[in-house]
This record gives structure tokens, C-alpha cells and sequence, in this order.
């Protein structure tokens, strides 16, 4: 599954609820404010040159720019750190302040269901759209054989 996939089937409008949800601090912090403004194709990085961004970025994953989604994704989800932690925690995956180890094995912490399990122990505690990126983007890195996840009764936007 790629992350710009992720992105489209999710939709337009949930794009653009996790795009306006990025933190100019935490990419400070994790020190992905100028590698995510040059991905990103911006002169300057604000919370308004990005929201102005929005429609350019949806092209550009309608284009398939894994490199775009990647640190969009990495963008959204330093934003939103202590959902990363609830999940990984629930889950049982090791982690270390909502980072793994690349090599790790999680298959016995992915059963049959995950996806649902988590949806629906943190839906109503975080934003949807958070959320179901988050579950389709740890899909992408642990579970090579999921399908996107949406929320129950979603159609897929593609």
C-alpha cells in the first residue's frame, strides 16, 4: 500500500483536516521543518503558505509522489505524537517514545482485525482523520498485506 494512495482514498476533505493539523513546533523539534519545506515545494513555511498549499499537494499525490507523502505523512504524524504512543501501547508493539526499530516483528501484535481494534478503542478520543492515517501508515510499515483501512461505511475517494 503507498502513502499516496493512503491519502486519496481517504479523500479530499479529510486532506485537508490533516494538512491544517500540522505543527510548525514539532517539526522544529524533530528538526523536518526544512526537509518537509523543500518536499513540499514552498519558499516559506507557515501555517497559512500551508493551508494555501492544499490543493498543489493533493495534485501532487494524485501524481503519486511517494517522496511528498512520505514526509507529509511523517509531518502529520510528529503532530500528533501521543496518538502514535496510545496505539502503539494498545497494540503491545515495542517503541521507544512512539519510534521503532525498522527491523521490528510485529506480526504477533498484528493479528486479524487490528485495524478495527484500534478504530474503534480510539475513535472519538482522536480526529478520524488522524486516526485511520495513522492505522493505514503503520499498516504500510508493519503489515505489508493490509488493505487501506477507512471507517466503517466510507467509500473510497480514488
Amino acid at each position: 500500500m503507498l502513502l499516496s494512495e493512503v491519502f486519496l482514498k481517504l479523500g479530499e476533505d479529510h486532506f485537508g483536516v490533516l494538512v491544517r493539523g500540522v505543527s510548525m513546533g514539532k517539526l522544529r523539534t524533530y528538526q523536518r521543518f526544512e526537509s518537509f519545506k523543500v518536499h513540499a515545494h514552498l519558499g516559506k513555511l507557515n501555517t497559512e503558505t500551508l493551508r494555501k498549499a492544499i490543493p498543489r499537494l493533493w495534485a501532487r499525490l494524485g501524481e503519486g509522489d511517494q517522496d511528498l507523502a512520505a514526509d507529509l505523512a511523517q509531518a502529520i504524524l510528529l503532530s500528533h505524537l501521543d496518538l502514535i504512543l496510545a496505539v502503539l501501547e494498545f497494540l503491545g508493539i515495542p517503541n521507544d517514545n512512539g519510534f521503532f526499530a525498522k527491523d521490528v516483528d510485529a506480526s504477533a501484535h498484528l493479528t486479524p482485525g487490528w485495524q478495527q481494534r484500534v478504530y474503534d478503542q480510539f475513535r472519538g478520543a482522536y480526529p478520524a482523520p488522524v486516526l485511520l492515517l495513522y492505522i493505514n501508515h503503520l499498516a504500510s510499515e508493519l503489515d505489508k498485506s493490509a488493505e487501506c483501512f477507512l471507517e466503517p461505511g466510507e467509500k473510497e475517494e480514488i
